[in-house]
């Protein structure tokens, strides 16, 4: 019999299906519709069986049969039990277990519908009872009753003249055939009743061995998301971050530098100015390509860019601009980078480059070196620290941000003060596809 179950789709998003594997395992209760149609078979078994006890009494099958109303109570010892047969299986078992035998000492003349009464007892046992070493023993324990009731039955047939007009096998009787047909029967009944109630433990067990795979997965997938999100804001943060520190730091010093020229040089300060714009722009258009990145779409008039190494000349130019003395060197076979190693280098010297803006200040001098060997591609910063004094990089969301960026790609940074003087900043990044792809 099939019973309604809640998958775990549609269960509340805090139940937790059982672990099967346990041994603490118990196969849930049945539902209220499951027992409504317990109670609804009961009552049409029942119903079915003292049809059966009418039809059983007018053929006449026992020579001096129970009375009706005695049969008819003990049908319903038999039937109605059923009604609890998955809330206390081992308990209907029995009694429809001594009712039947009841029935056969009473020669009630119904067996048809006892017979089924008695395998759905004993299938219920097996498919429901919750502790298990209690299904084998009342299993057992009625079976072997029932057994020891036919051997009663045989020994009692034996002693009574039986007509029975076959012609026997060889050495087999009639009556041996009679008997060995009774046995045969017994066997399969009992038998089947057994196999098909474990088959139906074991199979709500793998049903429950499915819904725990299912919540996991779902779990995992809903884990798996959270990650993504997180990953994804932390990327965007840092892309902000470098951005926007570099642009502003850069759109601070040009600012100042024209403000101190306006009244000794004004040709100075217009060029300072018009480097002043040109970064203005250069950070709007990288945050509208930033923003695009959180909406559906982006807009169609967005200004867009591909950050990377091929931008390092115009990132030193910027410095110069603002008062460093940058320059880029590039060693090795320049190559065609991954995009995201490429936006990597761009965004670590970026950062590199206005934390020496920050703390070194204008004067400083700065080499910027863009390294390329068969499988791996660095770029290094480093300043001499003799610009305008100022406090050392304190590790902050900069320095983080340029760890973050390192170790999304399995690569290698090194961040620290120079043997001399000054800081350097070294990062580097595998450029094999399989080891340079994205890792979201």
């Amino acid at each position: 019999m099939s019973v309604a179950r809640v998958h775990p789709s549609a269960a509340p998003a805090d139940h937790v299906p059982t672990d099967p594997d346990s041994p603490d395992w118990r196969r849930p209760a049945a539902d209220a519709q499951g027992l409504q149609a317990d109670v609804g078979i009961a009552v049409a078994l029942f119903g079915a069986s003292v049809g059966s006890l009418v039809l059983g009494r007018a053929a006449g099958m026992y020579s001096e049969p129970a009375g009706m109303p005695l049969s008819i109570a003990v049908l319903a010892l038999i039937v109605l039990p059923l009604t609890w047969r998955r809330r206390r299986p081992s308990a209907v078992a029995l009694v429809i277990a001594a009712a039947f035998v009841a029935l056969g000492e009473l020669a009630v003349p119904e067996t048809t519908i006892a017979n089924i009464a008695l395998f759905m007892a004993l299938y219920t046992v097996g498919a429901w009872e919750p502790d298990r070493r209690r299904a084998v023993w009342v299993r057992g324990a009625v079976i072997a009753a029932m057994g020891l009731w036919l051997l009663t039955s045989f020994f009692r047939a034996s002693t009574q003249e039986i007509d029975l007009e076959g012609p026997g096998v060889g050495a087999l009787t009639p009556f041996a055939a009679y008997m060995l047909i009774q046995v045969l029967i017994n066997v399969l009944y009992f038998a089947g009743a057994y196999w098909f109630g474990n088959h139906a433990w074991a199979a709500a067990r793998q049903r429950a061995v499915t819904d725990r795979r299912t919540y996991e997965l779902e779990a995992e997938r809903a884990r798996t998301a959270r990650q993504a999100v997180t990953i994804e804001r932390l990327r965007i943060a840092r892309e902000l971050h470098d951005a926007v520190a570099h642009h502003v730091s850069l759109m601070g010093v040009q600012a100042a530098a024209a403000r101190a020229l306006l009244a000794v040089d004004a040709a100075q300060a217009e060029q300072q100015i018009e480097a002043l714009e040109e970064s203005s722009r250069n950070a709007v258009a990288e945050l509208y390509s930033l923003l695009g990145t959180l909406r559906d779409a982006e807009p169609e008039d967005a200004p867009t860019a591909t950050l990377g190494v091929d931008q390092l000349p115009q990132l030193v130019a910027d410095a110069r601009a603002a008062g460093l003395r940058a320059d880029l060197q590039v060693v090795g076979d320049p190559r065609p980078l991954p995009p995201l190693v490429s936006l990597n280098l761009f965004r670590i010297t970026q950062e590199a480059m206005t934390n020496v803006v920050k703390h070194a200040g204008p004067g400083t001098r700065t080499h910027v070196r863009l390294r390329y060997t068969d499988s791996w591609a660095e770029v290094e910063v480093s300043d001499d620290g003799r610009g305008r004094p100022g406090p050392a990089p304190s590790g902050g969301l900069g320095i983080a941000g340029m760890r973050e960026r390192v170790a999304s790609l399995a690569g290698e940074i090194h961040v620290g003060p120079r043997a001399d003087s000054g800081f350097v900043v070294r990062a580097g990044f595998p450029t094999a596809p399989a080891l340079a792809a994205d890792p979201r």
